[in-house]
């Protein structure tokens, strides 16, 4: 394995421009949270505040906390940072409604004259439309699922820190697609009935369950650089294999089934307003007006 593997999974140091990024991210929504709170008391709640958080966290632990250090000595830990970056910490930041609070957040200059532009340039709109269409969001999580996990690519993002980082950018990205349309954060609109969603939602575990049953049940050793790895524990690189694909079977099942379950009742229920949904504005009307004009003068 090449040094500079070796190098970053040996003792475990934390990765600046990662941590950076991440502690960014958490001040710019707290600071627009704040902000949207003294506007409009009932706009945001304090739990999407804590969600979002949980969201950020989740994403830390994947790719700036030890366990990235044992990815490549346990295809079990592995499994855990993609479940975290596909499956925890997209929905937990799509949740937390991140786009007004980041609208706050940001500098009311920036927000008019660079970012407001930016949304509404035509080819901007119409890459967002197509990227946030469920079957594009699908297809693309499902491609990236199973790509990354064919044996001569997996072995390219061990063997190169690059490509590890590559892979693990398009799992959180296509995480964050695969989840738009099932929680739909302002000020998106839906393109699909949301009847349709605990569909979409079934359909989405069958690659991950063809992909953690072959793991499971394979009676050899599918990704070879884990027979060479140092053991950590008792299990064998066989034993680690088969553990890593019950529990990518186990968490799929259940995080997938609890928002369809969930959609499925409000869908049955009586249909409720609430405040917060009577005080939230239209993204459109925000990347339309003026370049000059305040975000908080039109939010």
């Amino acid at each position: 394995m090449p040094p500079s593997i070796h190098a970053a999974h040996g003792p475990w140091s934390l990765p600046v421009p990662v941590t950076f990024a991440l502690v960014t991210a958490a001040f710019i929504y707290f600071r627009g949270w704040l902000r949207v709170r003294r506007l409009f008391p009932n706009a945001i709640s304090a739990w999407r505040l804590a969600v979002f958080m949980s969201g950020l966290l989740s994403l830390g632990t994947a790719v700036a906390s030890p366990l990235r250090a044992l990815d490549h000595d346990l295809l079990t830990m592995h499994m855990v940072q993609h479940i975290l970056l596909m499956a925890v910490a997209p929905p937990l930041i799509l949740l937390g409604a991140p786009v007004r609070p980041f609208l706050y957040g940001l500098s009311e200059q920036f927000v008019s004259i660079s970012l407001v532009p930016f949304l509404r340039w035509p080819p901007v709109e119409g890459l967002g439309r197509i990227v946030t269409h469920p079957v594009f969001a699908w297809l693309a999580a499902t491609v990236v699922l199973i790509g990354w996990h064919v044996p001569a690519v997996f072995k390219l993002g061990l063997r190169s820190v690059s490509w590890h980082e590559v892979q693990h950018a398009c799992f959180f990205v296509t995480g964050i697609l695969f989840w738009w349309p099932v929680f739909q954060p302002w000020p998106s609109v839906a393109r699909w009935p949301r009847w349709h969603i605990p569909l979409y939602l079934f359909l989405a575990t069958l690659p991950c369950d063809a992909l953690s049953a072959f793991l499971a049940f394979c009676d050899r050793v599918v990704y070879p650089s884990y027979l060479a790895a140092p053991r950590l524990s008792d299990l064998s690189a066989l034993q680690d294999q088969q553990c890593a694909g019950a529990l990518m079977w186990i968490c799929a099942t259940f995080v997938y089934l609890v928002p369809a379950v969930v959609i499925t009742i409000q869908l049955l229920a009586p249909a409720t307003t609430g405040p917060a949904e009577q005080t939230q504005a239209d993204l459109h009307t925000i990347i339309r007006q003026p370049p000059d004009a305040s975000p908080v003068e039109v939010m």
